[in-house]
């Protein structure tokens, strides 16, 4: 994923505000959730600024793939929170949480409809009855452009930073094979990392939540590539 590039992470994503989305989500989660816990698992975590604006109002963990990168990063940026190494697919806590977030896109690396059911259905299974699970979903089919260039610049005293990449649309995944320059007292190192991320339609997800059990609502906007909204719902014999 990130392994590379884990150390200029937040530099290259310093404008998103974190802040503003946790509390989007904090709204959200509230009005949709059915129980008075208030665990908080956070999927694909990365290097936990969402979890450090959500610990105000959660008890919280998480949990990502990439233990050597952005989940060290995390780690030492909230010691003391509980994180875990595992793949969203086919991970086991072996307990459930009241509030399960999949934020960032992050979905998308699933990159098979295959994974991402299976995602959906891993997560659903560590959501407790009567919890809520909100995932923002990477961009749907025919949305993310073949051929579009895209970049970002870090511009510090002490650091300067280009990431480009041309996008490519391989059947149903999208891949962006990003070319780094970052420039140091110490000199200018390039390197190249390549993330690939599966094209999912609403229907496909809607589907993925329905077959997991789980009750969902899709919200166009949400941080800005929509939200989906899955709760699990209490029944009369529970």
């Amino acid at each position: 994923m990130f392994t590379k590039s884990a150390a200029y992470y937040d530099l290259i994503y310093a404008n998103k505000d974190y802040a503003a989305e946790s509390s989007v989500i904090h709204e959200l989660l509230n009005s949709h959730r059915h129980r008075v816990g208030n665990s908080l698992l956070d999927v694909a975590c990365g290097t936990g600024k969402h979890l450090v604006q959500l610990k105000h109002y959660y008890l919280v963990e998480g949990i990502d793939l990439d233990e050597g990168g952005v989940l060290s990063i995390a780690r030492r940026r909230l010691p003391d929170v509980p994180f875990h190494v595992g793949d969203m697919v086919d991970f086991d806590l072996g307990r459930t949480y009241d509030m399960i977030t999949c934020l960032f896109s992050s979905i998308g690396y699933a990159r098979t409809l295959a994974r991402m059911k299976a995602a959906i259905a891993n997560m659903g299974r560590h959501l407790a009855v009567g919890g809520v699970m909100i995932v923002e979903p990477w961009f749907a089919p025919g949305e993310f452009k073949h051929g579009m260039a895209t970049a970002r610049f870090v511009d510090e005293p002490d650091i300067k930073i280009a990431r480009m990449n041309v996008g490519a649309v391989e059947g149903s995944i999208s891949v962006l094979d990003f070319h780094y320059m970052v420039a140091t007292a110490s000199g200018i190192a390039t390197f190249n990392e390549r993330h690939e991320l599966g094209l999912f339609s609403k229907d496909q997800y809607l589907a993925a939540f329905a077959a997991a059990g789980l009750e969902v609502e899709h919200d166009p906007k949400g941080l800005g590539r929509g939200l989906y909204i899955a709760t699990k719902r209490v029944t009369s014999n529970e």
